[in-house]
């Protein structure tokens, strides 16, 4: 199987342009390509781990990633699924940002000479003079056509900044501009992406002439990778110190059963022989098969070392045994405690298991509550200090949200 027909066997690739030159890039290891990230965050999250795992999937095969870094059109916002204007950030958050994705991506690619590259977009973008610019680059570009584009299309009704009507236009010109700085022969982009990146083509086409070398891919699902990031509680980053190995690995031992093979297929370097055995199993096999996917991606992300803790802890949960040192905890103080107490409401909050005394109290009334795998029923059951101590105690809210908390 070519490189070519592993990613679509995966169900990786979606649209593109010039399959068959771009075949015989990937597969020959000539491609140059780029897939771009805005630093919105000090952390990268879930999703954006497939473009990261097609990344590291590429260069294996010996093509060369660049990782552009949207350190300048962070300052404009890409309005693409979105029903609002982004919330504008200063230069040196976003700078903070664009150091924070470096040391991530490096878990995934490899950087240096003639190998993955990592590019700033502020570098040509910050410094643009206005005039120049738009009498160069923006009569390139047609609004009615613009106007046609979903990601365009959508806002209209509530309104779309001219800032944000920028933005094709600026993501298209980093194509040019790695194209002409570094050889960049190819763009990936999530399947929100189409209406840019062949704007991107097209400028280059139009301005360097029919011969010039410029294709585009987008990845299938990538809108649905990118809400593979966001839960109740907000997003699942790569970063430790935001998300646990822990809680990374409960995550995705958590997906859905309809899901597991497809993450598998997507997201993991397992044979594509063996997944195909997996997508055979079926009822209690498949909680198997979400074990292997969740070691594989903590296991990419954090180390072998920091993944075989979290799968015993799992395990350990599950059995209703010991509580893994990787548990997820939250830590009482002082202030915390009420005449030396504090009850079961208190204690959902505080570990963040609920997000109101009120939901805590559904919780506990709909018999959703297990402190130590004891069903609690009593809204008014109180607890002293001494209980938290040494390891704590583990508290439950339905089957998959659970903390050990513990006194500091």
């Amino acid at each position: 199987m070519t490189v070519f027909d592993e990613l679509k066997a995966r169900g990786l690739l979606a649209q593109l342009t010039d399959e068959e030159e771009i075949k015989e890039l990937i597969n020959n290891g000539k491609a140059v390509f780029y897939i771009g990230f805005d630093p919105t965050a000090d952390s990268l999250h879930v999703g954006h781990f497939m473009a990261l795992c097609l990344m590291k999937r590429l260069q294996m095969a010996g093509n060369k990633p660049i990782a552009l870094i949207g350190g300048g059109t962070a300052m404009i916002g890409d309005p693409s699924g979105r029903t609002d204007m982004r919330s504008m950030m200063t230069k040196e958050t976003i700078d903070h940002n664009c150091e924070c994705f470096k040391k991530q991506m490096s878990r995934f690619i490899e950087f240096g000479e003639d190998k993955a590259m990592m590019v700033n977009n502020a570098d040509w973008l910050r410094d643009l003079n206005y005039i120049e610019f738009i009498r160069d680059i923006g009569a390139h570009f047609s609004v009615n056509r613009m106007l046609t584009a979903e990601c365009y299309k959508q806002r209209m009704e509530k309104g779309l900044s001219f800032l944000e009507f920028n933005y094709m236009i600026m993501q298209s010109y980093d194509f040019l501009c790695l194209y002409e700085k570094y050889g960049c022969n190819m763009q990936f982009g999530g399947d929100d992406q189409w209406s840019n990146m062949l704007g991107g083509t097209e400028l280059i086409r139009r301005k360097l002439g029919k011969d010039a070398y410029a294709m585009t891919i987008t990845l299938l699902l990538n809108s649905e990778g990118k809400k593979m990031g966001k839960t109740q509680k907000g997003a699942v980053w790569l970063d430790p110190e935001k998300t646990s190995p822990y809680e990374f690995f409960q995550y995705w031992r958590n997906v859905s059963d309809a899901d597991v093979i497809k993450c598998l297929r997507m997201l993991t370097f397992l044979p594509l022989e063996q997944i195909d055995e997996m997508a055979k199993w079926e009822g209690s096999q498949l909680n198997q098969a979400k074990e292997i996917l969740a070691f594989e991606l903590t296991q990419l992300v954090h180390g072998t070392e920091e993944a075989e803790k979290a799968r015993e802890s799992a395990r350990a949960l599950f059995a209703g045994g010991a509580q893994g040192a990787d548990m997820p905890t939250c830590a009482l103080e002082d202030s915390d405690f009420i005449n030396g107490t504090i009850d079961i409401l208190g204690v959902l909050v505080k570990a963040g298991l609920t997000a109101s005394r009120s939901e805590a109290r559904r919780a506990v009334e709909q018999g959703g509550v297990t402190v130590e795998n004891e069903k609690i029923t009593d809204i008014k059951t109180t607890y002293s200090p001494e209980v938290f101590a040494g390891e704590g105690i583990m508290v439950r809210r339905g089957k998959k949200n659970f903390k050990k908390v513990v006194k500091n």
